[in-house]
């Protein structure tokens, strides 16, 4: 071998040892592993026909993958049925259409909410008429209609959410909160020492600010609606909020309702987070079409409740309401968020039968 060839492979030789010295002196790659925070999701899930009879009987297998969070389809883990109604079958059939016998009845909580009229201008005469006539007709649906295990809560708004009575049975205090409602009586400002005792039953007002607070934080009623929904989450399941009113927002220059997007979106995820299904009711004399009726049309589609726009008395969509929620079934699967993190997540409900409507919130609140 040549002094050219035995420099080369001396070289060579020292370049080996310096890479396998580089190689075990390197050291290990940091590996970074997300951490997720895993919750149980509970939907409280309307299915109807198209008659608007409540479904019995169905399954995990109905809504397995076609419900979906954030688009993705969820595993559901579970599904009961709970009706507001004393089921009359024999046990053994009940179990088999998957329902719960040994929690029902169950409790209903209903919000009766007036949008208050009286500031309309030239329309008020008319607005008011209708208002009294809701009211009316909303009272002779309690005395006649409600059930046993029904709580009521009767508020108003007007420049402030007003709170003319707290969740109760008992009919004779609705009938006159409802009263004092539509003739836009206020409350005044309930004060922490006037307020019931929480413990004793389930309460709106233990939710709310008091004294002057609650007029303060409700200036406008996409905060009064937001700041009641977040006072209802502290009650169990499904709220339905009957709203009498003509609608709010802005119309922009081409006619059509805008949006308050200051105020719109947060309203939304709290009714909806705590649950709460809204059922509006025009108050525009029968046959009006008008601007704002968009936006209580969407508050409902958003929130899982429905739009009544046509009907010759109140009666009418009060009934078809009540037997619509006289039974839902009760959803679960397991959700996963980064630890940590907050924000709003997205649910679509639906079954695998197209041709049953369904109704659900739109979306909860995670990280909170």
């Amino acid at each position: 071998m040549n002094r050219r060839a035995l420099l080369m492979a001396m070289l060579l030789v020292a370049a080996l040892a310096l890479t396998g010295e580089a190689v075990g002196q390197e050291e290990p790659r940091e590996t970074f592993e997300e951490e997720l925070e895993v919750t149980e999701v509970l939907l409280d899930v309307l299915v109807t026909d198209g008659q608007g009879r409540v479904i019995l009987g169905l399954g995990k297998d109905d809504f397995d993958f076609v419900v979906k969070e954030g688009g993705e389809p969820v595993d559901i883990t579970g599904v009961t049925f709970y009706s507001s109604r004393e089921l009359l079958s024999p046990p053994e059939e009940l179990e088999r259409l998957g329902l719960a016998v040994d929690v029902v009845p169950e409790d209903r909580y209903f919000i009766l909410f007036i949008q208050d009229q009286r500031l309309k201008g030239l329309e008020a005469s008319r607005l008011l008429q209708r208002q009294i006539e809701a009211g009316q007709e909303a009272r002779q649906w309690v005395r006649e209609q409600m059930l046993p295990r029904d709580w009521m809560a009767v508020v108003s708004y007007q420049k402030k959410l007003k709170v003319h009575q707290d969740f109760t049975r008992n009919l004779e205090k609705i009938d006159a909160a409802i009263g004092r409602a539509i003739q836009g009586e206020d409350p005044g400002n309930i004060w922490p020492s006037r307020r019931p005792d929480s413990e004793a039953e389930v309460s709106l007002l233990a939710g709310l600010p008091a004294g002057l607070d609650l007029r303060k934080e409700t200036p406008t009623i996409y905060e009064g609606l937001e700041l009641l929904g977040r006072a209802a989450g502290a009650v169990r399941g499904r709220k339905i909020l009957l709203f009498f009113g003509v609608g709010f927002g802005d119309v922009a220059p081409t006619g059509r309702w805008r949006p308050d997007r200051r105020y719109y979106p947060s309203m939304i995820q709290a009714l909806n987070d705590s649950n709460v299904a809204v059922y509006p009711m025009d108050l525009t004399p029968l046959g009006t079409r008008h601007s704002f009726e968009e936006s209580i049309e969407n508050l409902a589609g958003q929130t899982g409740g429905q739009f009544y726009r046509y009907f010759t008395n109140f009666t009418t969509p009060l009934e078809e309401i009540s037997n619509v929620n006289g039974g839902y079934y009760l959803l679960s699967y397991q959700a996963r968020h980064k630890t940590g993190e907050t924000g709003y997540q997205k649910v679509k409900v639906s079954t695998r039968n197209k041709e049953l409507k369904v109704r659900a919130r739109q979306g909860y609140l995670y990280g909170q």
